[in-house]
């Protein structure tokens, strides 16, 4: 893969990330760095006073920083930057971090080294990341804890891994590995924190997570619909054609594909006193629809500022230096809180469908919780009241990041967007959405066990086999624990994803 400041993708941030898909730097795009560096060299010949370059930082950029100090400058400021706390973010997300910082590098508005970049890609290329605390970024003037946290480990300082190794001294980790470390030049300390890439990384990464949750929703509500003895009538295209939403109509269209050819629903299309589902079958569409909507949203901004210049200031290889505030996280912590709140919606219907399936008023003559000899067996009872456990995290988890500001720096930074919350927070509701279609399939296939001979739907007669190979029926009570975990692992992985109809 190539990186050049403008092309980058979020499936190509996956692919490094996650897959360890190898990366190079574009020679155009080497040429444009060597170009803008050149400009930084010659405000330093000319002692020009530049924000950041050959001043100090935030509160403290009237303060002039003479010529010989100017690369300790650089020095100090990464080292004083790193100041995170909390949990470490997954190896994956520090090397979506790794791959955006390098990008924005790439782009050639930062006056930075070529050799930045090189090191950045060879420490991805040899699986080499540092421990980066997911606290302490307020997302301006950008992700500065965690990017800082980068910066150490490149002036050889801190520590590193080696995939999943534990951490151990930088120096050695670059030495062993053929690498050395950098001495940063004016400049270049900033320029590899001021930015939005820590959040950003995360979002890229939560963004196709989102959407293959998005295909498994589907996937499990078809097969809790045919366990139900649902109706698909609902999901004629004529009635979403009626309202004209987009992602309303693609979600019925991906429900009707799973559940056609269903023997169940033959067996009960005539003389069935029932005229309408509840919502939480009825509604599939018009709930999971507006999610999708939003996750193609979400999808635009993060594509944005994956190729974005977030530095500053910004040099032009016209010569000039321009300070502004492109550093600030606003337009990807919106999207995070966004997404957050939609996938909560995919918790709160999926919830009910499970509680459907297992409630012995409800769940059309299915045994009590879904077990035979009910009373001895308590069947799947705690299932429902795990996912209504993390169903109703997801709702506090929703209340937005974005709208809280706390100045910083001496009042300077006076409106922060908090855009790391926002990432953490979407994160741990992926993360619970996922375990919830873990119940929610397990329940499901385990309702149409008892509807067999008869089959479901084509797509969902697939995602019953799949749950099979994975799991067994619930003859009797078993520790569940287990069976979610390898669900959620699959779901993770894309096996509920396969009747995608883009």
């Amino acid at each position: 893969m190539v990186i050049d400041g403008g092309t980058l993708t979020i499936d190509a941030v996956h692919a490094v990330a996650e897959h360890y898909a190898e990366v190079e730097l574009a020679s155009a795009a080497r040429m444009r760095m060597m170009n803008t560096r050149d400009v930084v060299a010659g405000i330093v010949e000319r002692n020009e006073v530049v924000y950041g370059v050959t001043t100090g930082f935030g509160k403290l950029s009237e303060v002039a920083i003479p010529p010989n100090r100017l690369g300790e400058l650089q020095i100090n400021l990464v080292r004083s930057h790193s100041a995170g706390v909390g949990p470490m973010l997954p190896e994956r997300e520090v090397r979506a971090m790794m791959l955006l910082r390098a990008n924005v590098l790439a782009k050639g508005f930062s006056g930075a080294r070529p050799e930045l970049v090189d090191l950045l890609l060879s420490m991805l290329n040899k699986r080499i990341h540092p421990p980066v605390h997911e606290q302490g970024s307020v997302g301006a003037s950008g992700d500065l804890a965690p990017l800082a946290a980068l910066g150490v480990a490149l002036i050889g300082e801190g520590l590193l891994s080696k995939g999943d190794d534990l951490a151990r001294p930088a120096l050695d980790v670059l030495s062993e590995n053929g690498l050395a470390p950098v001495t940063l030049g004016p400049k270049e300390g900033i320029t590899l924190i001021n930015g939005t890439q820590a959040h950003t990384g995360i979002a890229a990464l939560l963004v196709r997570d989102a959407m293959n949750l998005w295909h498994t929703a589907h996937v499990a509500g078809a097969m809790t619909l045919d366990a139900l003895l649902g109706t698909p009538v609902a999901f004629d295209q004529r009635i979403h054609d009626a309202r004209g939403q987009d992602g309303q109509s693609k979600s019925a269209t991906l429900l009707r594909e799973i559940l056609r050819e269903s023997e169940i629903r033959e067996s009960h299309r005539h003389g069935d006193p029932r005229v309408q589902d509840p919502y939480c079958l009825r509604c599939m569409p018009q709930v999971h629809g507006p999610v999708r909507d939003a996750l193609d949203w979400i999808a635009g901004i993060v594509t944005r500022e994956l190729n974005a210049a977030t530095d500053n200031p910004l040099v032009f290889e016209n010569g000039e230096t321009l300070s502004g505030g492109n550093f600030h996280g606003q337009a990807v912590g919106l999207t995070l809180d966004v997404l957050a709140i939609v996938m909560t919606n995919l918790a709160t219907i999926s919830e009910r469908r499970i509680d459907r399936l297992v409630h012995p008023d409800f769940n059309q003559g299915l045994p009590a919780f879904l077990v035979k000899e009910a009373g001895v067996n308590s069947g799947f009872m705690m299932a429902q009241v795990t996912a209504a456990a993390l169903a109703s995290e997801c709702k506090v988890l929703s209340h937005p990041a974005t709208v809280d500001t706390i100045p910083t720096d001496g009042n300077r930074e006076d409106v922060v967007p908090m855009s790391m919350g926002a990432a953490w927070k979407a994160r741990r509701v992926i993360d619970n959405v996922r375990n919830i279609l873990a119940i929610e399939l397990m329940c499901a296939a385990q309702g149409l066990d008892f509807r067999l001979p008869l089959k479901p739907g084509r797509g969902a007669l697939r995602a019953h086999r799949n749950v099979r190979k994975l799991i067994g029926p619930l003859e009797s009570d078993r520790v569940l624990s287990p069976d979610i975990e390898i669900l959620s692992a699959a779901i993770a992985r894309g096996i509920f994803s396969e009747t995608r109809n883009d």
